[in-house]
């Protein structure tokens, strides 16, 4: 931990609330808005995953709106194009997580460099921190968009320290989500697991080098 320069976060489910969408879902679909928020999270990474092992890369945002598509139709509802933009622009105005703001500028006043590095696309990503309570405390945006490859690819992590020109042993990487964890392990990074939800680690030998429940943990990481 002596040789870190640079904390790295996730972005979606470790910054953000990606289930914070869900009052707007509620809104246009009353009584289905929590089932077409959980299916639109979890068809945004199998869709990522599929576009990957099949080649067929396509930018997140592109991703985001196909997913939506298909958890509002499993619901049986009908997506005009006007609720469609409405969700999709929701996307770019998620809440940050309560701790997060005061994490974040502990971490900065001990003079250490904050990044995010996420599979969303910049046009999702850049106004969703710029509209946050934390776009002063990122010196870094880095997408996979940028080179085509989607976490947890070895290419997308590649990305961060090529941006970064930094060595691996330089990043902590932190994310909430277990297979981004392991796929930042498996590329040598050293990770912090942010596991909100209490979920066992994954079975792949790939261990985070540490577990906090959310980022206050990171407040005396020295």
């Amino acid at each position: 931990m002596e040789t870190i320069k640079t904390f790295v976060f996730d972005a979606y489910g470790t910054l953000f609330d990606v289930f914070s969408v869900t009052e707007k879902c509620e809104e246009l679909f009353p009584n289905n808005g929590d089932a077409i928020s959980q299916t639109w999270r979890k068809k945004q990474l199998e869709y990522s995953y599929l576009r990957q092992m099949m080649g067929k890369y396509r930018p997140f945002s592109e991703v985001t709106r196909d997913a939506l598509r298909y958890a509002v139709a499993e619901a049986g509802q009908e997506l005009k194009p006007e609720d469609e933009q409405q969700l999709l622009d929701a996307y770019r105005q998620l809440e940050v997580y309560e701790e997060v703001p005061e994490v974040l500028k502990a971490l900065k006043e001990q003079n250490v460099k904050l990044a995010i590095f996420s599979n969303g696309s910049h046009d999702m990503l850049d106004p969703l921190v710029k509209q946050s309570p934390i776009s002063d405390y990122i010196d870094h945006i880095i997408s996979a968009d940028d080179v085509k490859h989607y976490k947890p690819t070895p290419a997308s992590y590649t990305h961060v320290i090529d941006s970064l020109d930094m060595k691996r042993d330089d990043v902590l990487f932190m994310s909430s989500n277990g297979w981004d964890i392991s796929g930042a392990a498996n590329f040598g990074f050293h990770t912090a697991w942010i596991n909100r939800k209490e979920q066992p680690v994954e079975e792949l030998n790939l261990h985070p080098s540490s577990i906090y429940h959310d980022l206050t943990g990171l407040k005396n990481w020295k």
